[in-house]
């Protein structure tokens, strides 16, 4: 337990720290009310069955203080008063609801953009060690998990003195009375707790498990959709999926079940040692009148304690079963990012490579000792077999990769984590995979960018798509999911477009036309090269046609010293 609060301390922030404080304060006030409500009860009930009962106690000191003249009336007054009471507990309760749903809500968006924020700020080397449909999962179940969580735990606090106050209030009323339901109570109580707790704690953690399971299917088959359909694998994929969901139905099912007995079982137990209280009573002295108030009161709080009881088990029972959300969301959201600067960095002369070594893995090196300089306004295409390096090495000059040894310079400036956002913004990157989301071609080629609208339509008449898009809806054309109502070739001029949008000084193109037949590649390459007549061009190819142009051509294995 001590673990749990550290943890969850530990993710929130310290505006959620001041409001969880209010609430706990706010829940002990809410529980004393509800205690005044039930302890109420009873002197009304009594001094309206009995109203000579004004002559005595507090009753009298009461009447005599307000000046009542008759009996009725100080009974009325009574009655009056204990409903402004539950007007008021009612109003607060509602408001006690709305803090706690404002506080609950606002954490399940501090935590879901904070883990988006995290992904989003990955180095891409561990990006890439990522499953994003994990990483969703995290984002959107998880959080959502957690927040419940924090819920369950500020309810079981409140249950938890709700119990203990009106607890106090039977002890004060009858001693020997409750004591004995206390017994009957808690001896159920605790083999509850031990027997269906465990069960729960296996449940939740399966839960997490095939929940994630389920999330990767969903991902992987929407992924590779036209492949599916290729090879019809659809009857594997779905039985799989079926397993998963059946299992993670399944644990919530246990769960939901087990979570019914301790309600029923208290229930049970608790109203049948009351009723058989009254049945003693009437048997040992055959007269039940005179016990009327208390056991009114002790209806009325085992009502009321019952339920908090239930809740209480409940509320442990799920934090239980979801326990697992805490570690999954507290391990991405302790994990520390390098804080990217806004320092400039220019870039008016070269670009310089200095024994530059990487490895994935930090000790497989894919690139060894790599020296390199590339002049600004500089054409350059690095050829060389699968394998050899090409991507990793432009990765590294574009600032994706760190490299594991070596220096990369920018007009003699050290490429740090201060300058890095500065020099990703002088880059146009168009790889060989254009990813067009479901959206106007507008909104693709923006991506995220202030949108401007002449802007856009001059980098489509660059990129030679205009024309055809004219045809149709303009930037207002609609592209699909993955670009999928248009060819490859329109695709990848929306993905040069995208590149000059933002008017960068290089241009980089990682195998950006290898998918393509021969003619259409010949075509966007002339268009590229005369788009980047004023620009550096880094350009990775396989077909020397795509090369033609260029100042330089640069093979990977005899550059890389390792090969």
């Amino acid at each position: 337990m001590t673990e749990y609060i550290r943890k969850l301390l530990s993710i929130l922030t310290k505006k959620d720290k001041k409001f969880l404080s209010l609430l706990f304060v706010f829940t002990i006030f809410i529980s004393l009310i509800e205690t005044i409500g039930i302890s109420a009860i009873m002197p009304f009930i009594s001094v309206a069955s009995n109203p000579e009962l004004v002559n005595d106690g507090y009753y009298k000191q009461v009447y005599d203080f307000f000046e009542f003249k008759e009996k009725s009336k100080f009974i009325i007054t009574f009655g009056f008063v204990l409903i402004s009471f539950y007007i008021f507990r009612s109003l607060l309760n509602i408001a006690y609801s709305y803090l706690l749903n404002r506080f609950i809500f606002g954490t399940y968006h501090n935590f879901a953009f904070k883990l988006f924020q995290g992904y989003i700020g990955l180095p891409y080397k561990k990006f890439i060690n990522r499953n994003t449909a994990v990483l969703t999962k995290t984002i959107l179940a998880e959080t959502s998990y957690l927040t419940s969580l924090i819920q369950y735990s500020i309810m079981l606090l409140s249950d938890f003195f709700t119990v203990l106050f009106i607890y106090t209030v039977l002890l004060i009323a009858n001693l020997k009375m409750t004591l004995i339901i206390s017994l009957i109570l808690g001896v159920k109580l605790i083999f509850l707790t031990k027997t269906l707790s465990r069960i729960i704690k296996v449940q939740g953690e399966k839960r997490a498990v095939l929940q994630e399971k389920f999330y990767r299917i969903i991902s992987e088959a929407f992924g590779n959709f036209k492949i599916v359909k290729l090879i019809g694998n659809e009857k594997n994929i779905l039985d799989s999926f079926a397993q998963a969901s059946h299992g993670f139905a399944r644990t919530n099912i246990i769960n939901g079940t087990i979570a019914s007995i301790p309600k029923n079982a208290l229930e049970t137990i608790g109203f049948s040692a009351l009723v058989g209280t009254v049945i003693y009573v009437i048997f040992k002295y055959d007269n039940v009148a005179f016990v009327i108030p208390i056991i009114s009161m002790y209806a009325l709080a085992l009502y009321r304690i019952l339920p908090s009881i239930n809740r209480i088990i409940n509320s442990y029972n799920n934090i239980l079963f979801i326990r697992k959300s805490l570690d999954i969301v507290h391990a991405d959201l302790v994990y520390n990012n390098e804080d990217e600067g806004t320092e400039n960095i220019d870039f008016t002369s070269v670009i310089e490579l200095k024994n530059i070594t990487f490895g994935y893995d930090g000790k497989d090196n894919v690139l060894h000792d790599i020296n390199l300089s590339i002049q600004k306004g500089e054409k350059v295409a690095f050829v060389g077999e699968s394998g050899s390096g090409k991507s990793t090495l432009i990765d590294i000059v574009i600032g994706i990769f760190k490299p594991c040894y070596g220096l990369l310079t920018v007009d003699g400036k050290k490429l740090t984590v201060n300058n890095i956002k500065s020099w990703r913004s002088k880059i146009g990157y168009i790889p060989q995979s254009i990813y067009l989301f479901d959206g106007t071609v507008g909104e693709n080629v923006s991506f995220g960018k202030n949108t401007d609208e002449a802007k856009i339509v001059h980098v489509l008449q660059q990129a030679n798509v205009w024309d055809f898009l004219e045809s149709k809806n303009g930037i207002h054309t609609k592209v699909g999911e993955g670009g999928i109502q248009l060819s490859g070739g329109q695709k990848q001029r929306i993905g040069i477009a995208r590149a000059l949008y933002s008017d960068p000084e290089i241009l980089v193109l990682d195998e950006a036309t290898s998918a393509l037949d021969n003619e259409t590649e010949s075509k966007i390459m002339e268009e590229i090269y005369n788009i980047s007549q004023d620009k550096t061009l880094i350009i990775i190819a396989h077909r020397l046609s795509t090369t033609e142009r260029c100042d330089r051509i640069l093979d990977l294995n005899i550059l890389n010293k390792g090969i």
